[in-house]
């Protein structure tokens, strides 16, 4: 594809990217005031916010097997419209099941807004391409979390959270129109004879859902299997929700404090993907790949973990802004994003769609749990007579645990030979 085409293509799936990454997020800036409207526990919030991510689970499996048939452009086309009736019910919403269905509505939409684009790149571009391609997709992303937090918290006093909706309802429709303008069309890969044997050997049966047999019991795929589920939807979970709480509750940051926190943290996520997309191949290159990247990792971001959860009781800890430990412990996991298209590079271009799907199942899977566990684990901690302070510290400790089990299946993988 001509360098110049290749940017427009880039900049509409960008646009629609950042916009669901918007969405995505909006719950965190948000919680204080739908807690009020709507009187919501902590279990409350954390399932409305997983509602997002539930509908986004739900469709992952059909939605690698249309990528793979009917391409990117009419797939993301047909989601998207989806997202705007989410955006538009949500916004008309009184009464918390409304909430949650347009919630989950809006994760169904916007679906595809990731899996298209990394699909067209696994067909388009080169390898080294679709890593910083994937990375700067991620980078709009994080763009889009920014934007979701002061702008949004300065806009709802003057608009209202309800018109707030209904205008990224409208900005969708936008988008939509610049896909269907510089998309191409997609046309089914015609494999050679090495990629048709390749395809044979793994099994593929690329007219159904069978295909998925092929992922999901390939062993690259199950050693980033709960890595993927816990680790990298763990860290998106946080992000995306439980970081304000915490920030609220146990730092005791007033709603605007904790949105200028969250914008910084978002920034901080937003420069660490520009970073990986740079930087990343040339690691790659020279030896420093997805697997050894996140051996080496890891450990760092559950020890972050761990000084956030000691932070309100450790005099020395809590002089550091809670901001700063959570974008450190979030920025310190984006390293586990780059098994996403190091995955999809495992299977011939005719199972892109379903590779990149299915592992993105894993991480949406894992941003509801983590979503909602931590948020029944909060309310059951103060249910046994715990603090607000210490049952937040007691279920990110718990989650932290979980993440460390996870690292440790990752691990048990490599030494049984499982690498790439």
């Amino acid at each position: 594809m001509a360098r110049n085409k290749a940017i427009a293509v880039f900049l509409a799936f960008a646009l629609a990217y950042f916009l669901s990454a918007l969405i995505r997020s909006i719950t965190a800036t948000l919680s204080p005031t739908l807690v009020t409207e709507f009187g919501m526990s902590s279990k409350d919030l954390g399932l409305l916010a997983g509602a997002y991510f539930l509908g986004f689970s739900l469709t992952q499996l059909p939605l690698g097997t249309w990528l793979d048939r009917f391409g990117p452009k009419k797939v993301l086309l047909s989601f998207l419209c989806v997202a705007v009736l989410g955006s538009w019910c949500f916004s008309v919403a009184n009464q918390f099941a409304t909430l949650w269905i347009a919630r989950m509505l809006t994760g169904v939409g916007v679906t595809a807004c990731l899996m298209a684009p990394l699909t067209a790149y696994r067909r388009w571009f080169e390898p080294a391409h679709q890593l910083r391609s994937n990375a700067w997709m991620l980078m709009t992303g994080s763009l889009g979390m920014v934007a979701s937090t002061l702008p949004v918290q300065w806009l709802v006093p003057v608009v209202g959270w309800r018109p707030l909706f209904v205008g990224l309802g409208l900005l969708i429709v936008v988008a939509m129109a610049m896909i269907a303008w510089v998309v191409p069309r997609w046309e089914r890969a015609q494999p050679t004879d090495a990629t048709a044997a390749q395809g044979r050997a793994m099994g593929d049966e690329p007219q159904g859902l069978a295909g998925y047999k092929v992922v999901f019991f390939n062993p690259y795929f199950q050693r980033h299997l709960l890595v993927g589920m816990f680790v990298y939807g763990g860290f998106v979970a946080m992000q995306t929700l439980w970081a304000v709480p915490w920030m609220v509750k146990v730092a005791g940051y007033s709603p605007l404090a904790a949105a200028q926190g969250l914008f910084a943290l978002n920034v901080c996520m937003m420069l660490a993907f520009w970073c990986w997309g740079l930087f990343g191949p040339w690691l790659a290159l020279r030896g420093w790949g997805v697997d050894r990247l996140i051996t080496r990792v890891l450990p760092v971001s559950f020890g972050l973990l761990a000084l956030l959860v000691f932070s309100p009781v450790t005099p020395v800890l809590a002089g550091v802004p809670s901001w700063v430990w959570w974008a450190a412990y979030c920025v310190s996991c984006t390293v586990v994003a780059g098994a996403q298209p190091a995955v999809a590079m495992v299977f011939p271009s005719a199972l892109a769609g379903r590779a990149l799907s299915a592992y993105n199942l894993l991480i949406f899977m894992g941003v509801f749990f983590v979503q909602w566990g931590v948020g029944a684990l909060i309310d059951g901690l103060k249910g046994a007579g715990w603090s607000d302070v210490a049952s937040h510290q007691g279920a990110i400790a718990i989650y932290g645990i979980v993440g460390c089990l996870a690292y440790l299946r990752f691990m048990l993988a490599r030494t049984a030979g499982v690498s790439r």
